[in-house]
């Protein structure tokens, strides 16, 4: 089982570059940034509560939750929901790859962020690893501007996407810690469950007050949508069992796999072009994965 979050990882970051292609045409149907966004949601939920009837008609007994369940699921709900919003907004910023490699600055304040919170404190080897990939990214964040071109608005929005995006590894590591039961993979199933409920209910709500209209849009595109909800399910759960069996930071660190797979979907899919130094970053970045590996 020491291996078994190694493949999780890698296998979610695979999934979701899937999910933030589907998410990145959806854009292109006309949904806002915020229905982009909830449609991941949307139908994620009501899968992620029929797996968890499914195990518990299957003769697991729900495990009691602990006092800290409930605040780990809102903190973890709250900062992808922001962290999404603000990684699907980087798309009209920069190309697919880039953008999504600003948000990699989640992997050092994760590391942070796991000491302070969880008590789960990250190696030598580990920092050095986690250092290494953040020079990857900002390597990757000089396309074409030099330092200079690291201070705009998609920086901004990847800086902050990286700070709830690590927020939101916290509180899922910290709400399976919470589900008082030995099988990983149900805890995670309860976490997720508890997640996605309130995000549905949560970006429900935030587009009624603002954006009525958008969701009749949402509703309307559900042969495009449902596929991202249903995308985004299998990826929150391997994630989430990830975060069951191991430090959060090493998690989201090894994660950064995700940005080479974006690389290739760009070039592939997107016909986007990588130069020299963002290949450079690509390359540093993988000698991190390697890193993080070895520390965990």
């Amino acid at each position: 089982m020491g291996h078994v979050w190694i493949i999780l990882t890698v296998a979610a970051a695979a999934v979701q570059t899937l999910r933030l292609m589907q998410q990145k045409r959806l854009r292109g149907l006309g949904l806002s940034t915020a229905g982009a966004s909830f449609s991941r949601f949307l139908y994620a939920a009501p899968l992620a509560l029929a797996l968890l009837g499914i195990l518990t008609a299957w003769g697991h007994p729900f495990a009691p939750l602990g006092a800290s369940f409930a605040p780990y699921v809102v903190a973890g709900a709250v900062g992808q929901i922001f962290g999404t919003l603000c990684s699907v907004a980087l798309f009209a910023e920069r190309s697919f790859a880039v953008g999504t490699a600003f948000t990699k600055s989640e992997t050092v304040q994760a590391a942070v962020f796991s000491g302070l919170v969880l008590a789960e404190p990250v190696s030598t080897l580990g920092w050095a690893a986690i250092l290494l990939g953040t020079v990857g990214v900002v390597i990757l964040s000089m396309k074409g501007g030099g330092f200079g071109g690291l201070w705009n608005r998609g920086a901004a929005l990847g800086l902050a996407g990286g700070a709830f995006f690590a927020l939101s590894a916290i509180g899922y590591r910290g709400a399976t810690l919470a589900v008082g039961s030995p099988e990983a993979f149900y805890r995670a199933t309860v976490a997720l469950a508890a997640v996605t409920a309130f995000q549905t209910v949560a970006m429900g709500l935030w587009l009624v007050w603002r954006d009525r209209a958008e969701l009749g849009r949402v509703a309307r595109g559900w042969r495009a949508t449902m596929p991202v909800g249903a995308s985004s399910m299998v990826g929150s759960l391997m994630w989430f069992t990830a975060f069951a069996l191991m430090n959060a930071a090493y998690v989201r660190a090894l994660g950064q796999v995700e940005l080479i797979f974006s690389v290739a979907a760009s070039v592939l899919f997107f016909r986007e072009v990588v130069s020299l130094c963002e290949l450079f970053g690509i390359g540093l970045l993988a000698l991190a994965v390697v890193g993080v590996v070895s520390a965990a």
